[in-house]
């Protein structure tokens, strides 16, 4: 077991823990959770003894063998394979000392590596990998080649290859796609030994684990099974506690009004002494404090655009000659909910600035409502916000010519009230910087909101604040991220990018789980039997449409003529004022070319929304 009794931790003035004691059963998977910046990092670092904290504090089993994902990433020539098998440090050193022992020794040490398994190490290293996200040829690639995010993944795999003791993984699914994400949760279910595992992943917390360790204000309390049982719990301790402080205050009250208006009168003075002394004995119970999440708020745009806002017809996308994505026959309505699924570097943060307006497409035609705002989050662009800067100052850019008074009531609605607001943004915490961002890409009420790994930093009440942020919110969303809670809240359609293209994924998440655990080679059967089963009937289905569509696509082609001649107007009308000889001696002349020119861009945009509008039902039919 392991066991911490009142262990204290102080960081300066501030105590972080607080006489705090419990016990972990061998075998145990514990989620520890509470409010960023509580103190969770701090328990571990204790339980591994990098802290000064006294010794019997921390009650751990003899030779227990205690892991964690190691500070440095693995970036030297090693291949990924050998650095994960570089990991069971008992299986290297035996094996090196094989190549030289003889007689006895030798027979000693092939005993030994049957018992550990030394033999299947190399198939159960790559296993993991292949699990967290690296083919065949990524394994054999030095680690120098891959970017710190994927070398914390191999950090990743080293540790859980190493399979000590006693695991502990701090924010574990940060680096991860939905992908892998949805693998370590399958796999820490399935740990042989006991783990503990910081996360605001409720669906980990929920999968993976069966008690939850909370730590708040200081304590530590342990509950038994995952998440939404502790936080059910939580309600019920927290409900009848404030039962027990009301009815302990009224009868307090009641006390002391008999003591104050009998405390001096003689016939009294026996039972208000009494009563004084019951006052005296009672232990006053406190109330278990909540606390504040602040609101996230995404403004809905103020006029809604005609569907569909977005529609793509055989598109390509990429960078120059490089083809990332091809066969792209999507649409995009205005208040779509939609999630991008598959591995990282198939092509989804391709398909977010595509569909955003950030990269023009290769080939094919897409169509992009000409009114639509977009706001774009990613968590790289946290090193864009000014690090001295407060969130106060970040909002008066966006706001110049307003009074003070509304910049601060519009810093509060993102979150940043009086005690916040003038903080420089190089004090704010990850979650804080998050959410000043997120306020701030979507400050204006965009049509579309991409959002692309938004729940990092964020702890478990902020994401449930986000949740209904994006529910809330009235436009568009498109959602990558590696938290299925989020996903399964807010999305309700699921794009999945891979084999280079983006097409509907037919299910809910649960189908996709079962997807990813069953490995490549059956999501190929997968498909093929579904598209056999369904060739026959689309092929017949196709000839009804057609003909259905017939007076629409007509209507099409026309608000298609109709544009291309008012773009080659608008062009020509371009030049005449971009030249100006024309009118040089006729001031009144530039001012009709220029009423013609704003006559010809109102046409053109109320040809394009209805070009979207024909395009939208084409779209529905076909659906």
């Amino acid at each position: 077991m392991l066991r911490v009794n009142d262990l204290t931790y102080r960081i300066g003035e501030r105590l972080i823990l607080d006489a705090a004691s419990f016990t972990i059963p061998e075998g145990a998977h514990v989620g520890l959770v509470g409010r960023n910046g509580a103190g969770k990092t701090t328990l571990f670092r204790a339980i591994m003894g990098d802290l000064p904290v006294d010794s019997k504090a921390v009650s751990l089993p003899k030779g227990m063998r205690i892991g964690a994902v190691a500070q440095e990433a693995p970036a030297g020539p090693e291949t990924l394979h050998a650095v994960v098998l570089a990991a069971d440090t008992q299986r290297a050193a035996l094996m090196a000392e094989a190549e030289h022992a003889d007689g006895l020794r030798r027979a000693e040490i092939e005993t030994r590596l049957v018992d550990i398994g030394a033999h299947s190490a190399p198939a159960r290293a790559a296993a993991i990998l292949h699990g967290l996200g690296f083919d065949a040829a990524a394994q054999a690639r030095p680690c120098a080649d891959f970017s710190g995010g994927w070398r914390m993944r191999v950090a990743l795999a080293a540790v859980l290859f190493s399979e000590p003791d006693l695991l502990l993984l701090d924010e574990p699914t940060n680096y991860l796609d939905i992908e892998g994400t949805l693998w370590l949760y399958d796999y820490l279910e399935r740990y042989p030994r006991t783990a503990i595992v910081i996360s605001h992943d409720r669906d980990l917390l929920d999968t993976s684990v069966d008690h939850i360790l909370h730590l708040d204000r200081g304590k530590l309390s342990i509950y038994r099974g995952g998440y939404t049982s502790f936080a059910r719990q939580l309600s019920e301790k927290r409900m009848l506690q404030a039962k027990a402080k009301a009815k302990q205050d009224v009868e307090r009250a009641h006390l002391q009004s008999f003591i104050d208006r009998f405390k001096a009168k003689a016939t009294k003075a026996r039972q208000a002494q009494s009563r004084m002394k019951r006052l005296a004995k009672m232990e006053p119970i406190a109330a278990l404090l909540e606390d504040d999440v602040p609101v996230i708020h995404l403004p809905s745009p103020e006029k809604p655009l005609s569907p569909p806002i977005v529609a793509m017809d055989r598109v390509k996308a990429g960078y120059g000659e490089r083809v990332v994505l091809t066969g792209l026959n999507l649409s995009l309505a205005p208040d779509d909910r939609v999630a991008l699924l598959g591995a990282n570097g198939n092509g989804k943060s391709t398909f977010c600035k595509l569909i955003g307006g950030r990269l023009p497409p290769l080939a094919g035609e897409m169509k992009r409502s000409s009114k639509m705002d977009v706001a774009y989050f990613a968590q790289h662009q946290l090193d864009e916000l000014r690090p001295a800067e407060s969130a106060y100052a970040h909002v008066r850019t966006m706001m110049p010519d307003v009074p003070e008074a509304k910049v601060r009531s519009a810093t509060a609605r993102l979150g940043f009230g009086a005690s916040k607001a003038d903080t420089p943004v190089e004090k704010l915490s990850g979650g804080e910087k998050a959410r000043l961002l997120m306020g701030l890409a979507a400050f204006h009420g965009p049509h579309l909101l991409i959002l692309d790994e938004p729940t990092n930093h964020l702890d478990i009440e902020s994401r449930q604040a986000l949740v209904e942020a994006i529910n809330d919110y009235e436009g568009a969303v498109i959602l990558v991220s590696h938290d299925r809670f989020l996903i399964e809240a807010c999305a309700d359609r699921l794009w999945l990018v891979t084999d280079g293209t983006v097409k509907t994924f037919d299910g809910d998440m649960d189908d996709y789980r079962r997807l990813v655990l069953a490995g490549p080679e059956r999501e190929g059967e997968r498909a093929a039997d579904a598209a056999g089963g369904q060739k026959a009937e689309a092929r017949r289905a196709g000839v009804e449409k057609r003909a259905a569509l017939a007076p629409l696509r007509k209507r099409l082609e026309g608000v298609e003529a109709r544009m291309a001649k008012l773009t080659a107007a608008i062009q020509k009308i371009d030049a005449a004022l971009e030249d100006g000889s024309a009118f040089r001696e006729n001031a009144a002349k530039a001012g009709e070319i220029a009423k013609m020119r704003a006559d010809a861009a109102s046409a053109l945009a109320t040809a394009e929304e209805e070009w979207l509008e024909l395009s939208g039902e084409i779209e529905a039919a076909l659906a």
